[in-house]
């Protein structure tokens, strides 16, 4: 297994290895997928329903936000609830999973400030 170290002239933080390159990356894309950080900051804020997370985020299409939702539920991030009634309703929140994630992403919203990282259109810096 390779491992690579941070050069000699920078203090030596970590050490990482193939293995722990390879689920950062798999856990940065997952993040970094366009519309993730919006439906879990929608839930963390309190939308429950399909309708209130869709109304939080613009320009997402409701098959997309469909789509989105599927696969947050499967990595573990979003629970589905169906609560029996007439109509049926469907809730949806963070895991612990979910809540983590948001927690872990926190200061990277802080360095994309300080750094002035730049958004999709590169005219304003990153929104927290």
């Amino acid at each position: 297994m390779k491992t690579v170290s941070a050069p000699h002239s920078a203090p030596q933080l970590h050490t990482i290895d193939d293995d722990e390159c390879r689920l950062f990356r798999e856990a940065a894309e997952l993040a970094g997928r366009k519309w993730t950080a919006a439906i879990l900051l929608s839930l963390a804020r309190g939308a429950e329903r399909f309708s209130e997370i869709h109304a939080s985020i613009d320009s997402i299409s409701d098959r997309l936000l469909a789509a989105r939702l599927r696969e947050l539920e499967a990595q573990g991030l979003v629970t589905r609830a169906v609560v029996p009634s007439t109509p049926v309703q469907i809730r949806y929140g963070l895991t612990p999973s979910g809540s983590e994630l948001i927690t872990i992403l926190q200061p990277l919203v802080h360095w994309a400030r300080r750094s002035g990282a730049r958004g999709d259109a590169g005219e304003q810096p990153l929104a927290s």
